[in-house]
């Protein structure tokens, strides 16, 4: 789930009409998570080869062992078309595998691109109480190799996936940890064993998970990336909901062909397939009444989709929606994937070609004259709307006693409506791509992320002084209660960026940078990672996430015996300064009852303030490499 839209409605519900608002006691018993409404189905087909949640009728999905040993069966019945490969392990110490699928048994990425196949990657269970992905993988693996009723989807691409990406949070199994979903019986949890969140950490790669998947992705480069996921928000009739990244960051190519081909074709595909997809993530604008339409949607990189938007490739977000029984949802699951495959094996072609261009693209980036180039930091809303025809359900609303706010109460009445849907964006913040970055060797953090996500960085062979664009920050807030482990400078899942609290304005100044320094050149294919980590308005930026902190730590302070003094000596020689205290103290009535403030405002007007550096970014911008001392 990548958002909640709504509240638990349907627990609401159930508490009111079991007599609970008339103040009655809630029993235990009350409580009990639903049973999946497919528990009561019968296991057909052969049932050698059933996979763990068939065998079950879906009541359950199969713990991190039963997982890997029907995929252990799979490989050994079908080992000239299957391999399971580790790619790192948990912070818990579990290993974490791709199963990759060929029909020739040509597993190597780099003879598979160099066939000219491409490489399909499914990710599953990052939030490892939304497990459907993995369970319908199981089924299409069985299906391609072993009962073959879909081995015509390896004709030409080749099916790679994460069996269970968030392997520690999936043996955190319970009853209790998804209220809003119908089944199975027991789930994972959303977070790792550090309880991070793995779908906010792809830009920051905090957790070892997300450094082991950079490490992967890079030696698959797959040509295009899937994130299954179970959706909360409203009730409506969609099972499966997706979203393919079209953004301003996307090659218009490649945003011509998901608008006009690849959103169209699945949709078609699921709802033929005896599903109703929705070919847009549900995210209401208002959850307390679906009638005032759909919000725009914006994945910055700190998400799976919005991250492989920098590496250029097309990545979907899948959603099965969380009320619809598991069943359903795995269906639902299996069914976009196969239709995925489908279309990637008839435009195999024209997919290539648009993520070598995108690759092109991003290498050009930094060769072009500087200010030539804009690069969109932020998006917004820019209050456009189109007509969305949703298939939804009835409902009512009335003012809640419990809540004291409007209660949502859904039918099973279908209620289709033309509603508005927020399409178009605005570029909120942008910055010029400059020719390539210098960090200070000493910002070491700051650094291994980009290595991290095997950015090329060279290093300064020697000292270097020299003028470069730099930023001067100030007023910067940061949100008190921590977000995945930090307390970074927006607020939770809300995107902002300084320029809205607190301000990094672009200067040129004179820096010096030690031998070993970074050198992040912008003509290289990841030069989108670099400007996201290292432009402070990105969303997702190192500064935004708390990696440069220490530069807003004044260190240096004058004792107020000392400002008494060297204030009145500045207002006899500057009479302007005077006025401005003065008015200064008139009009404020805070600034005026705190003594060490008012003497702060005249150390901050001297050079013994300017020599703390408060909120200078150690940064630079360099528009050109000439005389920056570099291995040849």
């Amino acid at each position: 789930m990548r958002v909640g839209s709504s509240f638990g409605v349907g627990l609401m519900a159930a508490l009111v009409l079991s007599g609970v608002a008339k103040g009655q006691t809630v029993s235990d018993a009350s409580l009990q998570p639903r049973a999946t409404s497919s528990a009561s189905c019968s296991p057909g087909g052969d049932a050698t080869w059933l996979t763990p949640a068939e065998k079950t009728c879906y009541a359950t999905t199969p713990d991190y062992v039963g997982t890997m040993d029907y995929l252990k069966r799979v490989q050994a019945a079908a080992p000239g078309q299957v391999r399971i490969e580790p790619f790192g392990k948990t912070g818990e110490g579990r290993e974490l595998d791709i199963v990759i699928v060929s029909r020739d048994g040509v597993f190597d990425p780099a003879a598979i691109h160099a066939a000219k196949r491409p490489i399909v990657l499914v990710q599953n269970s990052i939030h490892a109480g939304e497990m459907d992905g993995k369970d319908a993988c199981l089924a299409l693996l069985r299906d391609m190799v072993i009962a073959k009723t879909k081995a015509s989807l390896l004709e030409r691409a080749v099916f790679v996936f994460i069996p269970i990406y968030n392997a520690d949070g999936h043996e955190r199994r319970s009853a209790y940890n998804r209220i809003n979903q119908d089944g199975p019986a027991e789930m994972g949890w959303r977070g790792n064993g550090t309880n991070l969140n793995l779908n906010r950490d792809y830009l920051k790669a905090d957790a070892p998970e997300t450094r082991a998947f950079m490490a992967m992705f890079h030696r698959l480069l797959p040509d295009f990336f899937v994130d299954d996921h179970v959706t909360d928000g409203a009730d409506y009739q969609y099972d499966v909901t997706f979203t393919i990244d079209d953004g301003p960051n996307v090659p218009s190519a490649t945003a011509k062909w998901v608008n006009e081909v690849a959103t169209p074709t699945l949709e078609k595909y699921v709802d033929a397939h005896g599903h109703l997809a929705s070919p847009t993530y549900i995210n209401l604008v208002n959850d307390n009444d679906p009638a005032d339409g759909l919000g725009f949607n914006d994945d910055p990189p700190r998400f799976s989709t919005g991250y492989v938007v920098l590496e250029g490739r097309p990545g979907m977000l899948v959603e099965l929606h969380m009320l619809k029984d598991y069943k359903t949802r795995v269906t639902g699951n299996y069914e976009i994937l196969a239709g995925l495959m489908e279309l990637m094996n008839r435009d195999a072609d024209k997919v290539i070609a648009l993520n070598a261009a995108a690759d092109k693209e991003a290498e050009g980036l930094g060769a072009h004259p500087l200010g030539n180039v804009k690069y969109p930091l932020a998006l917004g809303w820019g209050g456009q709307t189109t007509p969305f025809l949703f298939r939804g359900y009835k409902y009512t609303r009335e003012l809640s006693a419990v809540s004291g706010a409007m209660w949502v109460k859904y039918s099973h009445e279908p209620w289709n409506a033309s509603l508005p849907f927020q399409t178009g964006f605005k570029v909120t913040t942008e910055t010029t791509v400059p020719t390539a970055y210098i960090i200070p060797a000493q910002w070491t953090k700051a650094i291994d992320v980009l290595a991290a996500h095997q950015v090329e960085i060279v290093r300064t062979t020697a000292a270097w002084t020299g003028d470069v664009e730099t930023y001067q920050c100030a007023g910067m807030t940061w949100q008190d209660p921590p977000f995945e482990g930090r307390h970074p400078t927006f607020n939770g899942e809300a995107m902002r960026n300084p320029g809205k609290y607190g301000s990094c304005v672009l200067v040129t100044e004179k820096m010096s940078f030690p031998a070993g320094s970074a050198v992040v050149r912008l003509n290289q294919r990841l030069s989108k990672v670099a400007l996201e980590w290292l432009e402070p308005a990105a969303p997702d930026s190192a500064l935004q996430w708390g990696f440069f902190d220490s530069i807003f730590e004044q260190k240096e302070y004058g004792e107020a015996y000392v400002l008494e003094a060297l204030a009145r000596e500045m207002m006899a020689k500057d009479p302007k300064l005077k006025a401005e205290f003065e008015k200064k103290v008139a009009s404020d009535p805070t600034f005026a009852g705190n003594y060490y403030a008012r003497l702060e405002f005249f150390y901050e007007r001297t050079q013994w303030f300017a020599a703390n550096r408060v909120g200078q970014y150690p940064v630079g911008r360099l528009l050109s490499l000439d005389g920056v001392p570099l291995a040849r």
